[in-house]
């Protein structure tokens, strides 16, 4: 339980040929790092690919869309994939103060309208599981379903006071001695025995070379957002691809009647899709399968 509630204030703190059909005769995007602007903040971004469905990839806490390279790659030949940089992170800008979920559903709505996108499948890393379930509720139409990645894990929990002093005392944490503490934290609940040395050192420097300040900021706000109340209102399914490290409480999924299928890819740390990427993709191939046949 304790070690749920600590990631949960980093991260709070889917036949593959007809479900993305491969449109030849369009052009071909190798745009990579360009810009789009919300409210004079750039979004950093990738647009690759061509087909009916559209794969928005949002990295998690204090990390970038690099993360998700192995799935471009894969996917990119059958689906328009787009990756971000989420601002505060990686190479978006920093230049606002307002780092909530909400102001996130509004960056990602802003990529939406810009890149033209439809049919998009939206998944998110970590604290981007709420952002996904915000971009969801703001866009209805443009949204065909969400994926969450090694999150979602503790949903329906009602923190004690104990609970919530203990995030108190995480964001005092990241906002007084955050290096020594985000190295001590990865080490101790972000990583499992398989997790590659290298995976190690690449979540490490990202985190100790992000803005202290927004780290902890969008810990806060993340944490803050009515995540439970929020998922019961998306009119979509949710699918999940976690790693069984340590277990996903799926009992609240179905007392709040909420729909939802449970992709495990073995006992990875909490970057399954750089951890393993062949069964993070073959799980998300069947969720784009699945999701192409439903809607």
């Amino acid at each position: 339980m304790k070690r749920i509630i600590v990631i949960s204030s980093l991260t709070l703190l889917t036949f593959i040929l007809f479900s993305c059909r491969k449109n030849v005769s369009k052009k071909e995007k190798v745009e990579e790092h360009i810009e789009i602007e919300n409210e004079g903040v750039k979004i950093a971004y990738q647009d690759l690919g061509d087909g009916d469905t559209c794969l928005l990839f949002i990295h998690g806490w204090a990390i970038n869309k690099e993360y998700w390279q192995d799935q471009v790659e894969y996917f990119q030949k059958r689906c328009r994939v787009v990756t971000i940089d989420l601002p505060g992170f990686g190479k978006s800008g920093r230049n606002r103060t307002d780092w909530s979920v909400e102001k996130y559903g509004e960056d990602i709505s802003k990529i939406l309208t810009e890149l033209k996108l439809k049919n998009v499948i939206l998944i998110g890393h970590s604290m981007s599981g709420a952002i996904i379930v915000e971009t969801a509720l703001k866009n209805p139409d443009k949204i065909i379903g969400i994926v969450g990645v090694d999150n979602f894990k503790d949903f329906g929990v009602v923190h004690t006071e104990a609970d919530k002093e203990r995030f108190r005392e995480t964001y005092k944490k990241l906002r007084t001695n955050y290096t020594i503490f985000v190295r001590e934290l990865a080490h101790k609940y972000l990583f499992s025995p398989s997790t590659d040395s290298t995976i190690k050192a690449k979540v490490i420097n990202n985190f100790i070379s992000a803005d202290s300040a927004i780290a902890a900021e969008t810990a806060e706000r993340n944490d803050e957002y009515p995540l439970n109340e929020k998922l019961k209102a998306v009119s979509r399914s949710l699918f999940l691809i976690n790693s069984s490290e340590y277990p996903t409480d799926t009992i609240k999924f179905m007392e709040s009647k909420i729909s939802y299928k449970l992709y495990l890819v073995g006992p990875t740390g909490h970057y399954p899709m750089i951890e393993a990427p062949d069964r993070f993709n073959k799980a998300l191939d069947s969720i784009i399968t699945r999701m192409n046949i439903h809607n």
